[in-house]
């Protein structure tokens, strides 16, 4: 197996490690070569990732959203982590209720979660719990001391799911995209992640995205998520009930149901008329 094929293959959880990805990693746009440098600590851009800092300890006053926050660190288990994404999809995502909705989110993961490894290996970058020596709410701190921070995996991931499951169900676009949102920023909430971390990330998925369009195998496969989407979900299902439901508004004499375009005598909203 290649270096790449490996590093994808160890991106998926530990519950199935046999996925294959659309394409290998050297296949895949090179963020080390896209994203500019992290702020450097003395810039005008770290200022704000300070301050974003301590937006983020102020959430966590709010036990609700810090309760949000450490669920949204879950990384192995991805069924736990497509539990994120429940209400706002609109269905619970899982191998057994939909089966190709699952399979389209784990393979396009193991295609663009190792996008981020060589860059956040380049940069190294100090994590905000480690340079303020703070207790993360999470605890992640032995599992994520002294790996980069920049780009963020978990917000890479996060908003890569948002525009698959948009993709998906473009219904609930608002719904999804809000729920991306705030699992991107719950990474500046725990303190694993600066602001521009999670900034970049966003963009890094919208890249990996864009390249997930020109396969064949993901193109076919998201046409049958989207399918199972509107079966599961009762959309395709309701679009034709509505139809069949809809009342003729104009008939024949005789009952038939006719278009606007008829002329004669007719009976139009129960009334008989003559159409010139």
């Amino acid at each position: 197996m290649t270096v790449a094929a490996l590093l994808a293959t160890m991106s998926v959880n530990a519950q199935d490690s046999t996925i294959q990805p659309y394409f290998e990693l050297n296949q895949m746009p090179n963020l080390l070569e896209i994203m500019p440098a992290p702020p450097s600590f003395d810039s005008p851009e770290f200022a704000n990732d300070v301050v974003r800092y301590g937006w983020g300890k102020q959430q966590r006053l709010d036990e609700d959203r810090v309760a949000l926050a450490i669920a949204d660190a879950e990384w192995d288990d991805l069924t736990k982590l497509f539990l994120q994404w429940k209400d706002a999809f609109g269905l619970e995502i899982n191998e057994t209720s939909t089966p190709e909705i699952y399979k389209l989110l784990v393979t396009s993961l193991a295609t663009t979660d190792p996008m981020r490894k060589e860059t956040k290996a380049f940069y190294h970058r100090q994590r905000p719990f480690e340079r303020f020596n703070d207790a993360m709410p999470s605890h992640e701190e032995d599992e994520l001391r002294g790996e980069g921070s920049y780009p963020s995996g978990h917000s890479l991931r996060g908003w890569t799911i948002s525009l698959l499951l948009a993709q998906i169900a473009p219904s609930h676009a608002n719904e999804i995209f809000k729920r991306g949102w705030d699992y991107c920023n719950s990474r500046v909430i725990v303190g694993a992640h600066w602001q521009s971390d999670v900034d970049a990330s966003r963009t890094a998925a919208s890249v990996g995205f864009c390249a997930l369009q020109g396969s064949e195998s993901f193109i076919a496969q998201m046409k049958k998520a989207q399918q199972e989407y509107n079966e599961k979900s009762g959309v395709g299902i309701s679009s034709i009930k509505a139809t069949q439901l809809q009342p003729a508004r104009i008939y024949r004499i005789d009952g038939t149901p006719v278009n606007d375009d008829t002329r004669g005598m007719v009976i139009e909203e129960g009334r008989k008329i003559v159409r010139k």
